[in-house]
Protein backbone atom coordinates (compact mmCIF):
# COMPACT_ATOMS: atom_id res chain seq x y z
CA UNK A 1 0.00 0.00 0.00
CA UNK A 2 1.74 3.37 -1.24
CA UNK A 3 1.34 5.90 2.07
CA UNK A 4 -0.40 9.38 2.11
CA UNK A 5 2.93 11.60 2.11
CA UNK A 6 2.90 15.68 2.50
CA UNK A 7 6.36 17.28 0.99
CA UNK A 8 6.84 20.63 0.30
CA UNK A 9 4.56 21.99 -2.71
CA UNK A 10 6.19 22.44 -6.10
CA UNK A 11 4.36 26.03 -6.17
CA UNK A 12 6.06 26.84 -3.00
CA UNK A 13 9.60 25.96 -4.52
CA UNK A 14 8.90 27.36 -7.67
CA UNK A 15 8.02 30.93 -6.35
CA UNK A 16 10.18 31.22 -3.01
CA UNK A 17 12.43 33.64 -5.15
CA UNK A 18 9.58 35.72 -6.13
CA UNK A 19 7.93 36.43 -3.23
CA UNK A 20 6.30 33.39 -1.63
CA UNK A 21 7.05 32.72 1.83
CA UNK A 22 6.40 29.32 3.69
CA UNK A 23 4.25 28.41 6.46
CA UNK A 24 6.21 28.06 9.67
CA UNK A 25 7.28 24.78 9.91
CA UNK A 26 5.01 23.88 13.03
CA UNK A 27 1.84 24.57 11.33
CA UNK A 28 -0.43 22.39 9.80
CA UNK A 29 0.26 24.16 6.87
CA UNK A 30 3.76 23.89 6.51
CA UNK A 31 5.05 23.01 3.09
CA UNK A 32 2.53 25.95 1.54
CA UNK A 33 2.37 29.27 0.90
CA UNK A 34 1.88 31.16 3.68
CA UNK A 35 1.46 34.44 1.64
CA UNK A 36 3.20 36.36 -1.45
CA UNK A 37 4.17 39.50 0.52
CA UNK A 38 0.84 41.02 1.14
CA UNK A 39 -1.60 38.63 2.90
CA UNK A 40 -4.02 41.50 4.08
CA UNK A 41 -4.51 42.79 0.26
CA UNK A 42 -4.34 38.90 -0.69
CA UNK A 43 -7.36 38.71 1.43
CA UNK A 44 -9.04 41.89 0.30
CA UNK A 45 -8.66 40.62 -3.71
CA UNK A 46 -11.14 37.85 -2.95
CA UNK A 47 -13.51 40.08 -2.21
CA UNK A 48 -14.84 41.45 -5.68
CA UNK A 49 -12.24 39.60 -7.86
CA UNK A 50 -10.26 35.89 -7.14
CA UNK A 51 -7.38 34.59 -5.48
CA UNK A 52 -5.97 30.95 -6.18
CA UNK A 53 -4.47 29.05 -3.13
CA UNK A 54 -2.20 26.44 -2.76
CA UNK A 55 -3.48 23.53 -0.82
CA UNK A 56 -1.59 20.65 -2.20
CA UNK A 57 -0.57 19.28 1.20
CA UNK A 58 -3.85 17.81 1.91
CA UNK A 59 -3.81 14.03 1.65
CA UNK A 60 -6.36 12.27 -1.12
CA UNK A 61 -7.48 8.85 -1.25
CA UNK A 62 -9.16 6.87 -4.03
CA UNK A 63 -11.92 4.75 -3.85
CA UNK A 64 -12.06 2.35 -6.94
CA UNK A 65 -14.87 -0.96 -6.79
CA UNK A 66 -18.91 -1.13 -7.45
CA UNK A 67 -19.42 -1.25 -3.83
CA UNK A 68 -17.24 2.13 -3.14
CA UNK A 69 -20.40 4.01 -2.01
CA UNK A 70 -22.73 1.26 -0.26
CA UNK A 71 -19.71 0.53 1.84
CA UNK A 72 -18.31 4.43 3.18
CA UNK A 73 -21.94 4.64 3.65
CA UNK A 74 -22.16 2.09 6.17
CA UNK A 75 -19.15 3.52 8.05
CA UNK A 76 -19.05 6.78 7.70
CA UNK A 77 -22.06 9.47 8.85
CA UNK A 78 -22.64 10.77 5.07
CA UNK A 79 -25.38 9.32 3.24
CA UNK A 80 -23.51 8.36 0.30
CA UNK A 81 -24.70 5.17 -0.99
CA UNK A 82 -26.94 7.27 -3.59
CA UNK A 83 -24.03 10.07 -3.60
CA UNK A 84 -24.90 11.03 -7.67
CA UNK A 85 -21.84 11.39 -10.29
CA UNK A 86 -20.34 14.07 -10.32
CA UNK A 87 -21.07 15.60 -6.97
CA UNK A 88 -19.67 15.60 -3.33
CA UNK A 89 -20.20 15.60 0.31
CA UNK A 90 -18.51 16.25 3.26
CA UNK A 91 -18.11 13.31 5.67
CA UNK A 92 -16.76 12.02 9.04
CA UNK A 93 -15.77 9.18 10.71
CA UNK A 94 -16.32 8.69 14.28
CA UNK A 95 -15.73 6.79 17.17
CA UNK A 96 -17.57 4.61 19.18
CA UNK A 97 -18.90 7.78 21.91
CA UNK A 98 -19.87 9.89 18.67
CA UNK A 99 -16.67 11.98 18.78
CA UNK A 100 -15.04 13.27 15.84
CA UNK A 101 -11.97 10.95 14.35
CA UNK A 102 -11.78 12.36 10.74
CA UNK A 103 -13.33 14.89 8.42
CA UNK A 104 -12.96 14.68 4.97
CA UNK A 105 -14.41 15.57 1.44
CA UNK A 106 -15.85 13.04 -0.87
CA UNK A 107 -16.55 13.27 -4.85
CA UNK A 108 -17.48 10.87 -6.88
CA UNK A 109 -16.79 11.09 -10.89
CA UNK A 110 -16.57 8.74 -13.96
CA UNK A 111 -17.28 5.77 -11.36
CA UNK A 112 -14.09 6.67 -8.78
CA UNK A 113 -14.79 7.99 -5.67
CA UNK A 114 -12.04 10.62 -4.12
CA UNK A 115 -11.30 11.64 -0.69
CA UNK A 116 -9.30 14.11 0.96
CA UNK A 117 -8.34 15.64 4.01
CA UNK A 118 -5.87 17.20 6.48
CA UNK A 119 -2.31 15.57 5.60
CA UNK A 120 -1.55 14.42 9.07
CA UNK A 121 -5.06 12.49 9.33
CA UNK A 122 -4.65 10.88 5.39
CA UNK A 123 -2.42 8.04 6.58
CA UNK A 124 -4.44 7.15 9.49
CA UNK A 125 -7.80 7.57 7.43
CA UNK A 126 -6.52 5.27 4.66
CA UNK A 127 -5.36 2.79 7.27
CA UNK A 128 -9.08 2.72 9.18
CA UNK A 129 -10.54 2.47 5.48
CA UNK A 130 -8.15 -0.42 4.55
CA UNK A 131 -9.32 -2.08 7.80
CA UNK A 132 -12.71 -1.92 7.11
CA UNK A 133 -13.11 -3.39 3.87
CA UNK A 134 -13.82 -7.02 4.41
CA UNK A 135 -15.86 -8.57 1.71
CA UNK A 136 -16.92 -5.68 -0.13
CA UNK A 137 -16.24 -4.59 -3.71
CA UNK A 138 -14.26 -1.27 -2.45
CA UNK A 139 -10.44 -0.72 -2.88
CA UNK A 140 -8.88 2.25 -1.05
CA UNK A 141 -5.68 3.76 -2.14
CA UNK A 142 -3.47 6.64 -1.48
CA UNK A 143 -3.44 9.43 -4.62
CA UNK A 144 0.26 11.66 -4.32
CA UNK A 145 -0.44 12.20 -7.82
CA UNK A 146 -3.62 14.39 -7.31
CA UNK A 147 -3.48 17.99 -5.39
CA UNK A 148 -5.32 20.43 -4.58
CA UNK A 149 -5.77 24.24 -5.54
CA UNK A 150 -8.21 26.47 -4.54
CA UNK A 151 -10.34 29.54 -6.17
CA UNK A 152 -11.85 31.93 -3.67
CA UNK A 153 -14.06 35.10 -4.86
CA UNK A 154 -16.73 35.69 -7.12
CA UNK A 155 -14.36 35.08 -10.20
CA UNK A 156 -14.05 31.65 -9.39
CA UNK A 157 -17.79 30.60 -10.42
CA UNK A 158 -18.36 33.38 -13.36
CA UNK A 159 -16.04 34.63 -15.98
CA UNK A 160 -12.64 33.73 -17.85
CA UNK A 161 -11.88 31.51 -14.86
CA UNK A 162 -15.29 29.93 -14.97
CA UNK A 163 -15.02 29.11 -18.91
CA UNK A 164 -11.35 27.67 -18.51
CA UNK A 165 -12.70 25.26 -16.25
CA UNK A 166 -15.73 24.92 -18.05
CA UNK A 167 -17.82 25.57 -14.94
CA UNK A 168 -21.49 25.73 -16.58
CA UNK A 169 -23.71 29.19 -14.97
CA UNK A 170 -25.34 28.51 -11.73
CA UNK A 171 -23.33 25.14 -10.66
CA UNK A 172 -24.77 24.64 -7.28
CA UNK A 173 -22.87 23.64 -4.51
CA UNK A 174 -20.97 20.24 -3.94
CA UNK A 175 -21.16 19.76 -7.90
CA UNK A 176 -18.36 18.34 -9.57
CA UNK A 177 -17.00 17.86 -12.99
CA UNK A 178 -14.09 17.04 -15.06
CA UNK A 179 -11.18 19.16 -16.24
CA UNK A 180 -11.16 20.16 -19.87
CA UNK A 181 -7.77 19.63 -20.10
CA UNK A 182 -5.79 16.49 -19.77
CA UNK A 183 -2.16 15.83 -20.05
CA UNK A 184 -1.74 12.17 -21.42
CA UNK A 185 -3.76 9.40 -21.27
CA UNK A 186 -1.61 7.87 -18.42
CA UNK A 187 -2.09 10.57 -15.79
CA UNK A 188 -4.85 10.86 -13.16
CA UNK A 189 -7.97 12.83 -14.36
CA UNK A 190 -8.81 16.02 -12.45
CA UNK A 191 -11.86 17.79 -11.48
CA UNK A 192 -13.54 20.97 -9.82
CA UNK A 193 -16.05 21.24 -7.35
CA UNK A 194 -17.91 24.06 -6.13
CA UNK A 195 -17.60 24.13 -2.33
CA UNK A 196 -19.45 26.18 0.53
CA UNK A 197 -18.57 30.06 0.68
CA UNK A 198 -15.76 31.37 2.38
CA UNK A 199 -16.18 34.76 3.88
CA UNK A 200 -19.19 36.65 6.70
CA UNK A 201 -22.45 35.34 6.22
CA UNK A 202 -24.09 38.55 4.38
CA UNK A 203 -21.08 38.63 1.92
CA UNK A 204 -19.84 35.33 0.59
CA UNK A 205 -17.11 34.23 -1.37
CA UNK A 206 -17.31 31.59 -3.74
CA UNK A 207 -14.89 28.95 -3.36
CA UNK A 208 -13.99 26.27 -6.05
CA UNK A 209 -11.50 23.32 -5.40
CA UNK A 210 -9.25 22.39 -8.38
CA UNK A 211 -8.27 18.68 -7.68
CA UNK A 212 -4.91 18.88 -10.44
CA UNK A 213 -2.48 16.32 -11.30
CA UNK A 214 0.72 16.78 -8.99
CA UNK A 215 3.39 16.56 -11.63
CA UNK A 216 1.54 19.75 -13.57
CA UNK A 217 0.61 21.53 -10.64
CA UNK A 218 2.65 24.91 -11.18
CA UNK A 219 1.40 24.38 -15.21
CA UNK A 220 -1.92 24.71 -13.61
CA UNK A 221 -1.41 27.14 -11.39
CA UNK A 222 0.64 29.16 -14.00
CA UNK A 223 -2.68 28.78 -15.81
CA UNK A 224 -5.10 30.03 -13.10
CA UNK A 225 -3.16 33.04 -12.76
CA UNK A 226 -3.10 33.86 -16.43
CA UNK A 227 -6.49 33.46 -16.41
CA UNK A 228 -6.90 36.00 -13.77
CA UNK A 229 -6.75 34.56 -10.20
CA UNK A 230 -4.29 36.47 -7.95
CA UNK A 231 -1.67 34.26 -5.87
CA UNK A 232 -2.54 34.08 -2.36
CA UNK A 233 -1.24 32.11 0.45
CA UNK A 234 -3.13 29.63 2.94
CA UNK A 235 -3.07 32.62 5.38
CA UNK A 236 -5.55 34.87 3.53
CA UNK A 237 -7.85 30.87 2.71
CA UNK A 238 -8.01 30.27 6.82
CA UNK A 239 -8.92 34.58 7.43
CA UNK A 240 -11.69 33.61 5.30
CA UNK A 241 -12.35 30.93 6.54
CA UNK A 242 -12.50 31.63 10.53
CA UNK A 243 -14.63 34.53 9.55
CA UNK A 244 -16.92 32.05 7.89
CA UNK A 245 -16.86 30.21 11.62
CA UNK A 246 -16.07 26.99 9.20
CA UNK A 247 -14.24 24.50 11.06
CA UNK A 248 -11.25 22.26 10.94
CA UNK A 249 -10.36 18.93 11.93
CA UNK A 250 -7.56 19.13 14.31
CA UNK A 251 -7.45 22.71 14.84
CA UNK A 252 -10.79 23.99 15.94
CA UNK A 253 -11.80 20.48 17.06
CA UNK A 254 -9.63 18.17 19.99
CA UNK A 255 -10.23 14.42 20.97
CA UNK A 256 -13.79 15.44 22.88
CA UNK A 257 -15.35 17.43 19.76
CA UNK A 258 -18.59 15.66 18.90
CA UNK A 259 -20.00 17.03 15.77
CA UNK A 260 -22.93 19.20 16.91
CA UNK A 261 -20.69 20.76 18.66
CA UNK A 262 -19.03 22.83 15.52
CA UNK A 263 -21.60 22.96 13.23
CA UNK A 264 -21.00 19.83 11.39
CA UNK A 265 -24.80 18.67 11.54
CA UNK A 266 -26.55 20.98 9.65
CA UNK A 267 -27.28 22.55 6.20
CA UNK A 268 -25.96 19.66 3.70
CA UNK A 269 -25.67 22.62 1.11
CA UNK A 270 -23.45 24.43 4.14
CA UNK A 271 -20.56 22.42 5.57
CA UNK A 272 -23.33 19.47 7.29
CA UNK A 273 -21.50 16.28 7.31
CA UNK A 274 -24.01 14.05 9.59
CA UNK A 275 -27.27 12.73 7.58
CA UNK A 276 -29.60 12.11 10.64
CA UNK A 277 -31.95 9.79 9.01
CA UNK A 278 -29.44 6.84 7.46
CA UNK A 279 -28.71 3.41 8.84
CA UNK A 280 -26.21 2.70 11.73
CA UNK A 281 -22.64 3.25 11.88
CA UNK A 282 -20.28 3.88 14.65
CA UNK A 283 -20.92 6.86 17.07
CA UNK A 284 -24.90 7.15 15.84
CA UNK A 285 -25.98 6.68 19.14
CA UNK A 286 -24.04 9.71 20.74
CA UNK A 287 -25.29 11.76 17.83
CA UNK A 288 -28.90 10.62 17.91
CA UNK A 289 -29.26 11.01 21.26
CA UNK A 290 -27.68 14.31 21.69
CA UNK A 291 -29.63 15.98 18.56
CA UNK A 292 -33.03 14.75 20.00
CA UNK A 293 -32.60 15.18 23.79
CA UNK A 294 -30.56 17.90 24.35
CA UNK A 295 -27.88 20.39 23.51
CA UNK A 296 -24.04 20.23 23.12
CA UNK A 297 -21.99 21.00 25.59
CA UNK A 298 -19.59 23.68 23.40
CA UNK A 299 -20.57 25.51 20.55
CA UNK A 300 -18.19 26.95 17.92
CA UNK A 301 -17.86 30.70 18.15
CA UNK A 302 -15.52 33.46 16.55
CA UNK A 303 -13.33 35.70 19.05
CA UNK A 304 -12.10 39.06 18.24
CA UNK A 305 -8.75 39.49 19.89
CA UNK A 306 -7.37 42.07 21.46
CA UNK A 307 -5.15 43.67 19.01
CA UNK A 308 -2.81 45.91 21.32
CA UNK A 309 -1.98 43.08 22.87
CA UNK A 310 1.64 42.00 22.80
CA UNK A 311 1.40 38.34 22.39
CA UNK A 312 -1.14 36.50 20.21
CA UNK A 313 -3.02 32.74 22.04
CA UNK A 314 -1.92 29.84 19.91
CA UNK A 315 -4.00 26.69 19.15
CA UNK A 316 -5.27 24.41 21.96
CA UNK A 317 -4.70 27.63 24.59
CA UNK A 318 -7.41 27.91 27.27
CA UNK A 319 -10.44 30.21 27.79
CA UNK A 320 -10.85 31.37 30.90
CA UNK A 321 -13.86 33.94 32.60
CA UNK A 322 -13.22 34.78 35.58
CA UNK A 323 -10.74 32.58 36.63
CA UNK A 324 -12.04 29.03 35.23
CA UNK A 325 -11.66 27.22 32.18
CA UNK A 326 -14.70 27.86 29.45
CA UNK A 327 -13.11 26.44 25.98
CA UNK A 328 -9.94 26.33 24.10
CA UNK A 329 -8.34 28.30 21.08
CA UNK A 330 -8.61 26.76 17.54
CA UNK A 331 -7.96 29.02 14.40
CA UNK A 332 -5.82 32.24 15.43
CA UNK A 333 -5.15 34.71 12.50
CA UNK A 334 -4.84 38.12 11.37
CA UNK A 335 -8.46 39.26 9.16
CA UNK A 336 -8.12 42.21 6.71
CA UNK A 337 -11.03 44.31 8.29
CA UNK A 338 -11.27 42.69 11.68
CA UNK A 339 -7.47 42.52 12.90
CA UNK A 340 -6.58 39.45 14.91
CA UNK A 341 -9.31 36.70 15.35
CA UNK A 342 -10.00 33.12 16.44
CA UNK A 343 -11.98 30.65 16.37
CA UNK A 344 -12.95 28.91 19.51
CA UNK A 345 -14.82 26.39 21.38
CA UNK A 346 -16.38 27.62 24.55
CA UNK A 347 -18.94 26.49 26.66
CA UNK A 348 -22.55 26.83 25.37
CA UNK A 349 -23.58 28.33 28.49
CA UNK A 350 -21.19 31.10 28.63
CA UNK A 351 -23.58 34.63 27.75
CA UNK A 352 -22.25 36.17 24.65
CA UNK A 353 -21.06 39.36 26.38
CA UNK A 354 -18.86 37.79 28.76
CA UNK A 355 -14.84 38.98 28.93
CA UNK A 356 -12.85 36.42 28.33
CA UNK A 357 -9.11 35.68 28.20
CA UNK A 358 -7.99 33.49 25.47
CA UNK A 359 -4.41 32.19 25.96
CA UNK A 360 -3.87 34.88 28.35
CA UNK A 361 -5.26 37.74 26.29
CA UNK A 362 -8.49 40.31 26.28
CA UNK A 363 -11.27 38.60 23.89
CA UNK A 364 -15.06 39.26 23.52
CA UNK A 365 -17.21 36.56 21.31
CA UNK A 366 -18.75 37.99 18.45
CA UNK A 367 -22.16 38.32 18.46
CA UNK A 368 -22.79 37.51 14.67
CA UNK A 369 -20.95 34.08 14.98
CA UNK A 370 -23.43 32.93 17.55
CA UNK A 371 -26.34 31.02 15.89
CA UNK A 372 -29.83 31.54 17.30
CA UNK A 373 -31.14 28.29 17.71
CA UNK A 374 -34.70 28.19 19.82
CA UNK A 375 -35.02 24.90 18.98
CA UNK A 376 -36.55 22.22 21.06
CA UNK A 377 -35.19 18.66 20.49
CA UNK A 378 -37.72 16.23 19.62
CA UNK A 379 -37.29 13.40 22.24
CA UNK A 380 -37.13 16.56 24.72
CA UNK A 381 -40.29 17.83 23.29
CA UNK A 382 -42.00 14.58 23.49
CA UNK A 383 -40.40 14.13 27.50
CA UNK A 384 -42.33 17.18 28.41
CA UNK A 385 -45.63 16.49 26.38
CA UNK A 386 -45.49 13.08 28.34
CA UNK A 387 -45.27 15.24 31.67
CA UNK A 388 -47.99 17.78 31.01
CA UNK A 389 -45.80 20.62 30.28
Amino acid sequence: MEAVTASPSTVLLAHRGSGAVPAPDDSPDAGVAWHFGDPLGEQRAALDGVIVVDRSHRGVIEISGEERLSWLHTISSQHVATLPDRRSAEDLSLDGNGRVEDHFIVTDIDGVTYLDTEHQRAQPLLDFLSRMVFWAKATPVARPDLAVLTLVGPGAVSGPLAALLEIPEHAQVYQAGSLPEQHHDDEPQGFWRVMPPLGEADAPLPRVDVMVPTGHLTDWWTLLTQTGARPAGIWAFEALRAVAVMPRLGVDTDEKTIPHEVAWIGDPDHHGAVHLDKGCYRGQETVARVHNLGQPPRRLVLLQLDGSADARPVTGDPITAGGRSVGRVGTVVDHHEYGPVAVALVKRTIPVDTPLLAGGVDARIDPASVPTDDRVPAGRAAIEKLRGR
